[in-house]
This record gives structure tokens, sequence and C-alpha cells, in this order.
């Protein structure tokens, strides 16, 4: 039985900014590169830069937060999971807040966002929400 790299991402991620918490460091893989890359372009988080500890490689991504404790905090919540795959086409992929939040698929073209696939016409994998 394999890990969930994703649901690990999104356990972090959400973890540290329950805490508040600047910096969350995730195991470096193609798959979190890609997303980490995905939320840092959709602006929630600042940075990010690599890192090496015992052999192993890491990302350590700098949170974005709001400058008093009464903002709004990061809602990520995974979809399709190792033992449940949910699929979808280009034209049934959910909108987030009526556009307003993300969803992340795994695509024939690689890991991107709703809008980016809506625009390719091609469907996928849903991995995550986030908003």
């Amino acid at each position: 039985m394999g890990k969930d790299i994703i649901a690990d991402i999104i356990t972090s991620i959400r973890n540290a900014d329950m805490d508040q918490k600047r910096r969350v460091q995730i195991v470096s893989t193609n798959i979190t590169k890609n997303i980490v890359k995905i939320l840092l372009r959709e602006g929630f988080l600042e940075n990010i830069r690599k890192h090496e500890e015992s052999q192993k490689n890491f990302l350590v991504s700098t949170l974005r937060h709001r400058k008093t404790g009464k903002g709004k905090k990061i809602i990520l919540k995974r979809i399709s999971r190792p033992g449940l795959r949910i699929y979808s086409n280009y034209k049934r992929i959910p909108k987030i807040l009526g556009g307003m939040g993300i969803v992340i698929l795994s695509t024939s073209q690689g890991i991107m966002t709703d809008r980016e696939a809506r625009l390719e016409k091609i469907g996928g994998e849903i991995l995550c929400y986030i908003w």
C-alpha cells in the first residue's frame, strides 16, 4: 500500500495555516512540485525554495498570511483518492465558489487548474479543491 502524497501536501498546508505558521516543508516529487507551482501562481504561497536534509529533497514553502489573525484561512479539500478516483470531462469540471476557488486536475497534459483545463478542452482526475 502506497502513500498518498497529495493528501500529505494538503494536510501539511492546512495544519500550518491553522497554526499560523509561515513555512511548510513538503517532500519533493514531480507531483508536489507541480501542485506547489500552481499554489504559488494562484497566490496561496509566497515563495518556494529547495532544501536537502539527510539525502532527501524537500520543498520549503512560505504561506501567504493575512496581516491580522482575523483573515480568511486557506481551505483545501482532497477529492480523488487512491481508493476512489474521481474523473471529469472539461464540461463538467465544478466551479468552486462561482469561480473564486480553484480545482486542481491531473490531465493527460500534466497537472493544471480548472481554468486551464477548460481552455485546453481536456478533462482528467480531480485532485483537490482550494478556496
